[in-house]
């Protein structure tokens, strides 16, 4: 978080952008590969897998069966509240897209994305960056396989974190979104399975220990003689 507010007050994220834009747009908005397959081709594909994941509580499938109930609860509920977390803040979000500035050939001003409740003169609504969560809300898939299979979280989290900064160097590119929007949308997800790992961590630890069921007697594994 820290090197996340460092990068805010860097100011760099103008400057970035205009790595990929002029007063003329963003040449690549529309390219075959940047919006056509890594945008509009994988629109969907964070929902299936979450419809996938909700699936997986009653029939497990993979190294999810390796998780007990709680587990895979936490795996498609950190998921979808990931999911919630930044498409709720993009929603009432007063920033506009670098497309929309007039450094590109729009009529908005750069402000901050944290100038809540100020207009820019722009459509707004381009903060957090909310394709890049189809990658990076999966990040609560760590948190739920590190307590019984911490090798599975380490590479689940790894391809989380890529398909995420994937996804967004193509909204980059294309000027929908600032690197900033990319990276909080990054910790905004991994905040959100953290919240979602310690409560169901402490539900988990509440849970009356299963009584140890009684050994046998050593009379009743002893064979009985024949009565002489």
């Amino acid at each position: 978080m820290l090197l996340l507010l460092l990068w805010d007050f860097s100011g760099l994220d103008l400057q970035l952008a205009q790595w990929f834009g002029s007063a003329r747009g963003f040449p690549l908005e529309k390219h075959w590969l940047w919006r056509g397959v890594l945008h509009d081709g994988i629109r969907y594909l964070p929902w299936l897998l979450e419809l996938a994941l909700l699936l997986a509580m009653a029939w497990p499938f993979g190294a999810i069966k390796q998780l007990q109930m709680e587990r895979r609860m936490q795996l498609a509920l950190s998921t979808l509240v990931a999911l919630l977390v930044v498409s709720s803040i993009k929603r009432y979000s007063s920033t506009s897209c670098p497309w929309d500035l007039q450094q590109f050939g729009g009529t908005a001003s750069y402000l901050s994305h944290w100038a809540w409740g100020v207009a820019d003169g722009g459509g707004g609504g381009c903060f957090p960056a909310g394709h890049a969560s189809a990658g990076f809300a999966f990040v609560g898939g760590f948190f739920a396989f590190r307590h019984a299979l911490p090798a599975t979280a380490r590479r689940w989290l790894v391809g989380a974190l890529a398909v995420g900064l994937l996804l967004g160097l193509a909204q980059q590119v294309r000027g929908a979104h600032y690197l900033s929007h990319t990276l909080w949308t990054g910790w905004l997800c991994w905040a959100s399975a953290a919240v979602v790992d310690l409560g169901v961590s402490q539900l988990i630890s509440r849970k009356p220990a299963r009584a140890p069921a009684p050994a046998p007697a050593l009379s009743g594994l002893t064979p009985s003689m024949p009565a002489k």
